[in-house]
């Protein structure tokens, strides 16, 4: 408020000159007035991530805690090139991907393990020890017979460190394609120590020199020293955790506060009067005071807090406003939200009630009377801790402050929300390969695809290979999206697909609870919405609705599409494969993968030991000539036969109304068999949608084959169609 109105006086007075010298005065009152803000302790890293800087200490972690490292070596980036394509006519594409090794420092004792690791703020190794990404990860704990790690000492030969004394790993040949081909920002959750924390376990690096005490320090998960004085570190601790110091005897004692052997709070012995003037308390003495202002109490604490994944925390203890600024205490520990609001809460307590203080002289010397403990003072209310005593020659003074009657409260804390990373082991591959019908007359079209997913949440895609005889010949990656691919669980019967069927259905168990169907009007379905591949027929439906976490029904079907009415007719048994037809498929390449039965791809995810392996399902089908359809038959009264027929165009699925469909094969031609398919007892081959048989050609063969059925089947360029029923010999 000062510096407000002394900046406006000041500029109204002499102008911008005025006004910044009455900017510097008022801030000065509002300092003297309510005072300013400090923080106590290390300051807190928001986000401490890997760093390789000369002279930087490396830190000492007690518990579980979240820290960055240093990285110590490094190789260079390793560029590995995979080329598909570059058959007919086709442009070759080259794709390049980078891998790197190197090792990161972590700490400067010796640790457990390491359990999660971030990169780039997302996870690069989960709870259960599986890396996100391609490569693999060596833990050196830091132990004194720790031997050098077996790709460093390759490269660097005899002289290559073991680092002992201190935790590092080492990541070879890690895939850097999620992080734009560069190592990441990584951080680690260390695991130092199992079980509870105690002072001897933070104060071992002195053993020799302090004791500390085995008592837990409750609540606290993990501690981070990262370097200086020790007596900042004892420091940073006392915030919390009230430390007494013992000097005496062979080294120096740490206990927590209350935490020494003795009786409990006991009276003190009388008060001796001073000797002289320059000494406190000449007629009683002791001397009583109380700090002035409510600016030494805690306003906040911050901390890492364990259910934010080792993040920064705050938590504020409740208190009455008061004019001025409290302190925030930054502690380098993690704790949980209600540990942490609890230790506040005391914390702030023990500030507020530690405001009054007692000088006392005694003539006695008394063992218990140590600093640490508690006491009462005759003639004075409450319980009062021993902060200090120094033992003169006019008597044994003590300085004691008043102790918090209330002890340690339990409160409840609110971590805040965070969105923590999704953290599922990686689960086996399903794959599956087939290939369907063109669905258009566009020469580019992918007819070839590649359907993966998993039932496990953290299956992050897999490199997809083609098996030529035995050898895996790389050919592409199948990202993170999950094809949506399953079975039936029921049999579907068999329809002639000839008009939309709004009361059939069908019931799919899908491979991964992911995966999902959407509804599609009837509009959208004519445009080429909600294909669904079942067996080797293409299935369209209308609606669909979730049964449990992985079975849908499907209602409302529109079968045989895409020229797959004869396998529409045969209808499939349970167990048949299904996938939806998406955009979450990969396409093919036809030139590197052929369209053949004995095609085999496989696939290798992070989740999968053996490779995993698939058939190309529906091989040749996408060059398959349509059946032909509407066949028309006539006798006439001499005994002649006319057959016609109506011609289709693989990918031509949307019949013009004036114009002939387009001839995709290089020639239209037409094979008209009588008798089976595979071996006809005669057939002829014709140019045109029509065949016209004599008397005299039929008469033989109505005798040699009574009943025998005559079809017809259109030649394609690289197949045959399924043949067509026309009539039978009579």
């Amino acid at each position: 408020m000062a510096t407000l109105v002394l900046t406006t006086v000041g500029t109204l007075l002499g102008g911008p000159i005025g006004g910044a010298i009455g900017a510097l005065a008022g801030r000065s009152v509002d300092g003297a007035l309510f005072g300013g803000g400090r923080r106590e302790g290390p300051r807190l890293k928001e986000l401490a991530v890997t760093t390789s800087s000369y002279g930087q200490p490396i830190p000492r972690f007690h518990g579980r805690m979240r820290a960055g490292g240093t990285i110590v070596w490094a190789t260079d980036l390793v560029e590995r090139r995979e080329k598909s394509g570059g058959k007919k006519g086709q442009p070759s594409v080259t794709s390049y991907s980078y891998t790197t090794s190197f090792a990161v420092v972590l700490s400067s004792r010796p640790i457990q393990g390491v359990g999660r690791i971030w990169a780039d703020g997302n996870l690069l190794r989960g709870a259960g020890g599986d890396l996100k990404v391609a490569g693999s990860m060596r833990i050196h704990t830091g132990h004194g017979d720790q031997r050098p790690d077996p790709l460093i000492a390759a490269a660097e030969g005899s002289g290559c460190p073991a680092f002992r004394g201190c935790a590092y790993v080492v990541f070879e040949d890690l895939a850097l394609g999620d992080f734009g081909n560069r190592i990441p920002a990584l951080s680690f959750e260390i695991v130092a120590d199992e079980g509870a924390m105690s002072l001897a376990g933070l104060t071992e690096s002195v053993g020799d020199l302090v004791s500390g005490s085995t008592q837990p320090l409750v609540a606290l998960a993990g501690f981070a020293s990262e370097g200086g004085p020790f007596a900042s570190t004892l420091s940073t601790i006392d915030a919390l955790f009230p430390l007494s110091c013992d000097c005496g005897g062979s080294g120096l004692a740490i206990t927590l506060a209350g935490d020494r052997p003795g009786p409990g709070a006991r009276v003190l012995p009388a008060a001796s009067r001073a000797w002289s003037d320059d000494d406190f308390g000449i007629d009683d003495g002791e001397r009583s005071g109380r700090e002035a202002g409510e600016r030494s109490q805690i306003d906040a604490l911050r901390y890492y807090d364990v259910a934010r994944d080792f993040q920064p925390g705050i938590q504020r203890p409740a208190r009455r406003a008061v004019a001025g600024q409290g302190r925030t205490v930054e502690f380098p520990g993690a704790l949980a939200a209600d540990g942490a609001r609890g230790l506040a809460e005391t914390a702030a307590r023990r500030s507020a009630w530690g405001r009054d203080h007692v000088q006392w002289r005694m003539a006695e010397l008394d063992p218990d009377l140590a600093p640490g403990n508690d006491v009462r003072i005759p003639g004075r209310s409450g319980v009062w801790r021993i902060e200090s005593w120094e033992w003169r020659s006019r008597g044994i003074e003590v300085d004691l402050v008043r102790r918090n009657p209330s002890g340690g409260l339990p409160a409840q804390g609110d971590p805040g929300a965070i969105p923590l990373p999704d953290d599922a082991l990686p689960g086996p591959t399903v794959l599956s390969v087939f290939e369907v019908p063109a669905a258009g007359l566009g020469a580019g079209e992918a007819t070839l695809f590649a359907a993966a997913t998993a039932a496990s949440g953290g299956w992050s895609g897999a490199a997809l290979y083609f098996d030529r005889a035995g050898e895996l010949v790389p050919i592409g990656n199948i990202g993170r999206a999950r094809a949506t691919v399953g079975h039936l669980i029921e049999g579907l019967s068999g329809s002639a697909g000839l008009h939309f069927e709004p009361d059939a259905s069908l019931r799919v168990d899908l491979a991964s609870t992911k995966g999902s169907f959407t509804p599609a009007s009837l509009s959208a379905i004519a445009q080429g919405a909600n294909r669904l591949r079942v067996g080797g027929e293409i299935v369209q439906f209308a609606m669909a609705e979730q049964v449990s976490p992985s079975i849908w029904q499907l209602t409302g079907l529109l079968r045989g599409r895409g020229g797959t009415e004869p396998e529409a007719i045969a209808g499939h048994l349970a167990g048949t494969d299904i996938a939806l037809i998406d955009d979450d498929l990969v396409a093919l390449d036809s030139a590197t993968v052929p369209s053949d039965p004995s095609t085999i791809l496989a696939a290798i995810g992070l989740g999968d030991p053996e490779p995993v392996y698939a058939r190309l399902a529906n091989a040749g089908i996408a060059r398959r000539p349509a059946c032909p359809v509407h066949p028309r038959v006539r006798w006439s009264s001499s005994g002649n036969l006319s057959l016609a027929w109506t011609r289709r165009a693989r990918g031509a699925w949307h019949w013009p109304d004036t114009v002939e469909v387009p001839l995709v094969e290089q020639e239209e031609r037409y094979r008209i068999g009588l008798g089976p398919v595979d071996s006809p007892f005669a057939e002829w081959q014709t140019g045109s949608a029509e065949l016209d048989l004599t008397a005299e050609v039929l008469e033989p063969l109505r005798t040699a084959y009574p009943g025998a059925s005559l079809w017809v089947r259109q030649i394609g360029s690289f197949a045959q169609s399924v043949s067509l029923f026309l009539t039978t010999l009579r």
